[in-house]
C-alpha cells in the first residue's frame, strides 16, 4: 500500500493534460483557461458617476454650502460632450461619464435644487462618488491566468476586458466501466443476488461537473472476453474508470485481463479507508484508475484521487479544498490507514461531526454527509472542541 498523497501525485504524473480549444464566451462556462487573458480595453474608459447626483469641479465647492447654476445633464450612454464650465454644476445619473474638467458627484440627497440653481452640501472632495477611469483595470493587464476554471465572475471580466473567445482545454473524454454479474444498469429489475449500478450514473455526474466528458460503457460480464472487449473499447479516451472487478477471486478478471493486454500497474493499494483495493495503472493506449467496487469507497476515492486526476488532464490549478472547523464530538485515535468519516455540520453550532454508519456499503449515510474528516494514519485521539481540516463535499 502506498499513502494516498502518494497515490495523487502517481495519477497526476502520468496523465498529460489536454489541447487547447477556442471557444466563444457563452460556451466557456465551466471551462479551464489553456491561456491568460489579457485586458484589451480600461474599465472603466472614463470618470463615471457611482451615484445619481451633480457633478462638478471640486474646487467650486469652496465653503460649503454653494449653490451653483445648472448647466447641462451627462447620462448613461449619453455624456455631455463638452467641457464643464467653471462654476457650475451638471446633473449626472449613475454610471454616466463626467464631463471634462468634472471631478466630483454630489449626491442628489445632498442637494436642493431651486429651478436652475443647485445647492450643493458637500465640502471639495476629489473623486468622491467617482468611479475612476482604470480603477477596475487598464488595457495591457492580465485579467485571468491560465489554469483558472470560467465562473460567472471571471466570465464578466473577460468580456468586460474585450474578449469575445477564449482558449480553453480541451473537455478530456473518460470511459466509466463497470463491472460483474451481480450489476443492473439503474431502472432495471434486479434478479436474484444483484443490485442497482448505483455508481456509474454518481461518478458521471461527478465527472461532468469537473468538467470531463464522461462516456458509460456499461457492465461488463464476469468474463474475461467481456472484460477484454469492454477494455478495448476505451482504447481512444483520455482515461478509463473502472469499478469493481480487481479482487483476486475466480470470477474478477479486470486486472488479470489489465495485465494481459500489456497493462503496467503504478500502484495496487492505498493505505486509505474506504477505498484500499484503489488501483492505478497503463494500458499501452489509456491509462487506466480502478475503484473499489463498494459505492462509498468508490465515491470517496473518487473525491480525493479521481477528480484531481481531471484537474490535472484539464491543466486546472489546484485550489485548496481543506477548511478549517471545530469539532462537535470526540473522535478516537485512526489505524494503519488514512482514513475519511463521513460528517455534517451541526445546525446549530456549526461544529462538525460524524455522521450516520461509516459503512462503505451504506450510500444513503455519504448521500446525507456535507463533508469528509480527514484522520491522519495513526492520528491520536481528537477531543471534541479541536480544531480540525474538512473537506467540503459539493
Amino acid at each position: 500500500m502506498i499513502p494516498l498523497s502518494e497515490a495523487i501525485a502517481r495519477v497526476r504524473s502520468d496523465l498529460t493534460p489536454m489541447e487547447a480549444e477556442t471557444v466563444s464566451l457563452g460556451e466557456a462556462a465551466g471551462r479551464v483557461l489553456a491561456k491568460a487573458v489579457t485586458a484589451r480595453l480600461t474599465q472603466p474608459p472614463f470618470h463615471a458617476a457611482a451615484m445619481d447626483g451633480y457633478a462638478v469641479r471640486s474646487s467650486d465647492l469652496g465653503d460649503h454650502p454653494v449653490t451653483l447654476p445648472l448647466d447641462g445633464e451627462s447620462a448613461a450612454g449619453h455624456a455631455l460632450h463638452r467641457p464643464i464650465r467653471h462654476g457650475t454644476a451638471v446633473r449626472i445619473s449613475t454610471g454616466a461619464a463626467l464631463p471634462d474638467g468634472a471631478d466630483q458627484v454630489v449626491i442628489q440627497e445632498n442637494t436642493t435644487r431651486t429651478g436652475d440653481r443647485i445647492t450643493l452640501q458637500d465640502p471639495p472632495q476629489r473623486l468622491r462618488h467617482v468611479r475612476a477611469m482604470g480603477e477596475d483595470f487598464a488595457s495591457g493587464e492580465t485579467l485571468l491566468e491560465a489554469g483558472l476554471r470560467l465562473t460567472a465572475p471571471r466570465l464578466a471580466l473577460a468580456a468586460a476586458g474585450g474578449a469575445s473567445s477564449l482558449l480553453v482545454s480541451r473537455q478530456p473524454r473518460i470511459g466509466v466501466l463497470a463491472s460483474g454479474d451481480e450489476l443492473v444498469t439503474a431502472g432495471a429489475p434486479p434478479g436474484p443476488g444483484q443490485i442497482i449500478n448505483s455508481n456509474a450514473p454518481a461518478l458521471i455526474a461527478l465527472l461532468t461537473a469537473c468538467g470531463a466528458v464522461p462516456i458509460d460503457l456499461g457492465i461488463a460480464r464476469d468474463t474475461p472476453d467481456a472484460v477484454r472487449k469492454a477494455l478495448e473499447r476505451a482504447s481512444d479516451f483520455d482515461l478509463l474508470v473502472t469499478i469493481g472487478g480487481a479482487s483476486v477471486g475466480d470470477h474478477d478478471h479486470l486486472r488479470r485481463v489489465f495485465a494481459e493486454m500489456g497493462g503496467e500497474l503504478a500502484f495496487d493499494k492505498i493505505a486509505l479507508k474506504p477505498g484500499k483495493p484503489t488501483w492505478f495503472g497503463q494500458l499501452p493506449d489509456v491509462p487506466v484508475l480502478g475503484l473499489p467496487g463498494n459505492p462509498v469507497s468508490a465515491l470517496v476515492v473518487a473525491e480525493l484521487v479521481l477528480r484531481p486526476a481531471v484537474e490535472r488532464l484539464l491543466g486546472e490549478t489546484q485550489r485548496p479544498r481543506l477548511r478549517p472547523a471545530r469539532l462537535m464530538a470526540d473522535l478516537p485515535g485512526n489505524g494503519p490507514r488514512e482514513t475519511w468519516i463521513r460528517g455534517r455540520f451541526d445546525p446549530e453550532t456549526g461544529r462538525v461531526r460524524p455522521s450516520g454508519s461509516q459503512d462503505s456499503g451504506m450510500i444513503s449515510a455519504l448521500a446525507r454527509a456535507e463533508l469528509l474528516i480527514p484522520r491522519a494514519i495513526n492520528a491520536p485521539p481528537a477531543g471534541a472542541d479541536q480544531m480540525i481540516d474538512v473537506l467540503l463535499l459539493d
